[in-house]
């Protein structure tokens, strides 16, 4: 069985539900509290053992590049004004040379034809898809670190869940379980899976388990997206080509021990930013403190 030691981070999209803040701005450039939203998928990935990082961009995205990027005068002017706090903190955000490649989605065909265009540069082996626009906050190891060492133990697809009450199921994708009459997957973090339901009616939804976000998947997806006829709006869904793998392979859910905030529009981006910045170990208190004041003064 092949290591995971590459992910896909499709980060192609308008971020149209944040405008005007990403006219300018790649939406996974927006700050959460003291870092881009990118930063901490990224800091997940690594935290996991991934090694190699593909970026599929499309227009307008640059700053990505140039942000995991080494920033030569910005270093040496932080070092001679020996601010090395802040020093160690930029040099912490780079990518080491050769573990980044930049692939251009050139038009918005869905996120299964931004997972593609990573194809050449994944190669025959098993990757993760870390979608940008959703922090997890793994307790004690990364969401993504706890799925490479179910995925060491039983090999195949795995796609991160967690449970939601039964009332909100029909806002999310969920999965469906194997086993019928467990909603819940009670019977431990790894649920053997045999399809996907896109927001279900809440009564014929069939498990409490969303999908968060994160993926790993095998190489043989590359041929189904290839051939993958437009789906929902129009566009190349990752999940029909998961759905056809599941035909020839198997699929474990995987229940993470954490939390997601997704960034994907403005109320949730502010839940988000206000978890990093209670989170943060330095100023969580006092970023508290602030949060605190400005509800009385409301």
């Amino acid at each position: 069985m092949k290591p995971v030691r590459k992910a896909v981070l499709p980060v192609a999209g308008f971020g149209t539900r944040v405008l005007p803040a990403t006219k300018a701005v790649p939406k996974e450039m927006l700050t959460v509290f003291d870092r881009p939203a990118l930063q901490y998928v990224v800091d997940e990935a690594r935290e996991a053992g991934i090694e190699h990082f593909v970026f599929v961009t499309g227009r307008g995205k640059q700053a990505i590049e140039d942000y995991f990027d080494k920033a030569y005068e910005l270093e040496a002017t932080l070092e001679a004004k020996k601010k090395d706090a802040i020093l160690a903190e930029v040099r912490a955000a780079s990518l080491p040379p050769g573990a980044s490649s930049f692939t251009r989605q050139q038009a918005a065909l869905g996120l299964g034809h931004a997972v593609l265009c990573a194809r050449d540069i994944i190669g025959d082996e098993p990757f993760a898809v870390l979608l940008p626009d959703v922090i997890v906050k793994g307790n004690g190891r990364s969401c993504l670190g706890q799925m490479i060492d179910a995925y060491n133990e039983v090999g195949g697809n795995i796609v991160a869940v967690d449970e939601v009450p039964q009332e909100r199921v029909n806002q999310y994708g969920v999965i469906d379980p194997v086993t019928a009459g467990d909603p819940t997957g009670s019977g431990g973090p790894l649920v053997k899976m045999k399809g996907m339901v896109e927001k279900p009616p809440v009564a014929q939804a069939p498990s409490r388990l969303k999908i968060t976000g994160r993926y790993i998947l095998q190489p043989e997806v590359f041929d189904l997206l290839a051939t993958q006829t437009p789906g929902a709006g129009g566009e190349i869904q990752l999940t029909d080509a998961m759905q056809r793998l599941m035909g020839t392979q198997d699929f474990h859910a995987f229940k993470y021990d954490g939390k997601d905030y997704d960034c994907g529009d403005k109320l949730l981006y502010l839940e988000a930013f206000a978890a990093m910045a209670l989170a943060n170990p330095e100023l969580g208190a006092k970023a508290r403190a602030v949060l605190e004041d400005v509800l009385k003064r409301k």
